[in-house]
């Protein structure tokens, strides 16, 4: 006992250094006014009643929603379907692989200056192959839609190498007895995805929706570099807009109570999601 008590203190140990030490450092902020500098004054819970009257809160807070509901199904819809196609006799499925996962190795910055390159209005990749075709260009930074847009693209293009690994992992954990079984039996590939393979994938596809949600909320390198959350706030997210306030208004009082708020939504639907599955697997 006393030995798995030794192994496991480091890691609380650290936990405790880099995550709830600072998680209650910016409680205690935003119970505060202040700009960083200096000490703050307590507010008690002004900031949390600025979020309600805040309409750029609840804009950025949708966005950030729509941002979930549209990248989490797709990313992890796109990565079994290539993990799909690379768990089957696939030509080249090595190259193929590296592809996918090559977005997914670099960092979220510099996937987004490679979104940049493609979508940039004036000078985009994408824009110069519409006009060399005769078609009209988009305003990928000046529209609020064709902004939204090419967010999701890009995030989802750097998503769906994550989400193929681990589909590939659970996809190859399948007993190949269960797929001979089936095809002696008569059923049709459909068959056998549908009432084999995706049932047998719920646990994770279960880890993946919740991974994918969390990461979704705390969004913030590739909107940041690719559109700064403009035009007109079109894809601000939670995480942008507290941002700007704790760095470019200093008021960072406030940028911790959206922090805050967002960390606390995070945790409820994670909870719910939780709940949810294990009553599910008891059921079962």
């Amino acid at each position: 006992m006393l030995a798995g008590y030794g192994f496991v203190a480091p890691n609380f140990a650290l936990l405790g250094l880099f995550v709830f030490v600072p998680l209650a450092g910016a409680v205690v902020i935003s119970l505060q006014r202040t700009n960083g500098f200096g000490g703050g004054v307590f507010a008690g819970l002004d900031n949390y009643a600025r979020l309600f009257a805040d309409p750029l809160f609840w804009r950025s807070a949708g966005n950030t929603v729509l941002f979930t509901a549209i990248i989490t199904p797709l990313s992890m819809g796109l990565g079994l379907l290539v993990a799909l196609l690379l768990d089957s006799v696939l030509p080249a499925r090595a190259l193929f692989r590296s592809a996918i996962i090559v977005p997914m190795a670099v960092s979220g910055v510099a996937t987004a200056l490679a979104g940049r390159l493609i979508f940039d209005e004036n000078s985009g990749v994408l824009d110069l192959a519409l006009r060399g075709l005769g078609l009209p260009s988009v305003s990928w930074q000046s529209n609020g839609v064709a902004s939204f847009a090419s967010v999701v693209a890009v995030t989802v293009w750097w998503r769906v190498g994550f989400n193929m690994i681990v589909y590939l992992a659970g996809l190859q954990g399948i007993g190949v007895a269960l797929k001979e079984a089936a095809l002696l039996d008569g059923a049709t590939a459909g068959q056998r995805l549908r009432f084999i393979t995706v049932p047998l994938l719920g646990p994770t596809s279960f880890f993946l929706l919740i991974v994918n949600v969390i990461f979704s909320f705390s969004l913030f390198d590739i909107v940041f570099v690719m559109t700064g959350g403009g035009p007109a706030d079109a894809t601000s997210v939670l995480v942008t807009y507290a941002y700007d306030q704790g760095f470019v208004s200093r008021d960072q009082g406030y940028a911790a109570a959206i922090g805050v708020v967002l960390l606390l939504a995070t945790l409820v639907f994670t909870a719910v999601q939780w709940r949810g599955n294990r009553g599910r697997d008891v059921t079962e």
